[in-house]
């Protein structure tokens, strides 16, 4: 890993399942529109999303895991725990948590970063607070735990938003007062980050404002918005990315994905890519029937898998 290789040490972290010995990560902190360690070092955090936990509960295993830390070089693995689809959090709210727990507890022992992803497109604060209570129970104090809100609105206002945002925040905050980083969704699919900039959340810190592209879509209009929201001061943190089409299907657009991994490499943005599955369309990175686990021989990763690759590996 680059700037955030975890300390060479083993520490005793306490989580529900028990006592077990893990690397030492170090505590996330924002300054400014910087993301920061405990050392004072400034992060970047790149890493890859799995897909959503319904439909490709397969991959959220330790060995998954473990391969995309150890073998593609991830920093960071995000769990995209599904809402409304169907077999969800709303029908099964039992079998999201534990999903949500198998991932963060195998990126906890692999000394990585882990974002519970709330994966909704639409408000739903009571069935929100719910996952994030438990989630912020079982990992309270553990500092490589990060809580993304909200994955992608889409029609909600950014008032309608920050109201969400805000009640999620004091209520992970009064049960674990050590700040872990937040990360908060605005309209539009996490394109619209400038009206959040225009009106941030305050009162809180440790709190970064998610924006999303796929590369084949969204061009400099989309980047321009983030300068705008990084020159009012506002954090930003690209929780989901990719080199297709906007609708995860198309051709993969080398030029605009270089592009886009230039500007935010230039900002210092951290970024997940999207996403760890094996359906027939582009953004997903295995070719169906392999391994659930890993490793994954480079035949049956697709094109985009090795996109993904080369950009954690540079």
């Amino acid at each position: 890993m680059r700037n955030i290789l975890p300390i060479i040490a083993i520490a005793m972290i306490s989580i529900a399942c028990g006592r077990q010995s893990v690397p030492v990560t170090e505590r996330l902190h924002v300054e400014g529109t910087t993301l920061k360690n405990s050392s004072g070092e400034t992060v970047r955090l790149r890493g890859v999303s799995l897909g959503w936990h319904n439909l490709w509960p397969r991959f959220y295993n330790a060995g998954a895991v473990h391969t995309l830390s150890q073998d593609w070089g991830a920093e960071v693995i995000r769990a995209a725990i599904g809402v409304e689809l169907d077999g969800g959090y709303i029908d099964f709210p039992a079998e999201a948590v534990d999903a949500a727990f198998k991932v963060a507890d195998a990126a906890i022992s692999e000394g990585r970063y882990i974002i519970l992803d709330w994966h909704s497109h639409g408000l739903r604060l009571e069935e929100a607070k719910k996952f994030f209570t438990l989630a912020a129970n079982r990992y309270k104090g553990v500092p490589n735990v990060i809580y993304e809100l909200f994955n992608e609105p889409v029609e909600d206002s950014w008032s309608a938003l920050k109201a969400y945002h805000c009640e999620l925040i004091a209520l992970i905050r009064e049960i674990d007062p050590s700040e872990p980083l937040i990360l908060v969704g605005g309209p539009h699919w996490d394109q619209d980050i400038h009206l959040a900039a225009d009106d941030p959340i305050t009162g809180y810190s440790n709190i970064m404002y998610t924006l999303h592209f796929y590369a084949g879509t969204h061009k400099q209009y989309l980047r321009d918005r983030g300068d705008y929201a990084l020159e009012k001061g506002l954090p930003v943190f690209v929780s989901e990315c990719g080199g297709m089409n906007a609708d995860g299907d198309g051709p993969l657009d080398y030029e605009s994905f270089r592009e886009w991994i230039s500007w935010l490499e230039e900002k210092g943005i951290s970024y997940v890519m999207w996403s760890l599955s094996d359906k027939l369309e582009t953004c997903s990175m295995l070719s169906p029937f392999v391994s659930s686990e890993g490793p994954w021989e480079d035949k049956y990763v697709k094109d985009w898998g090795k996109l993904v690759k080369e950009t954690l590996k540079k």
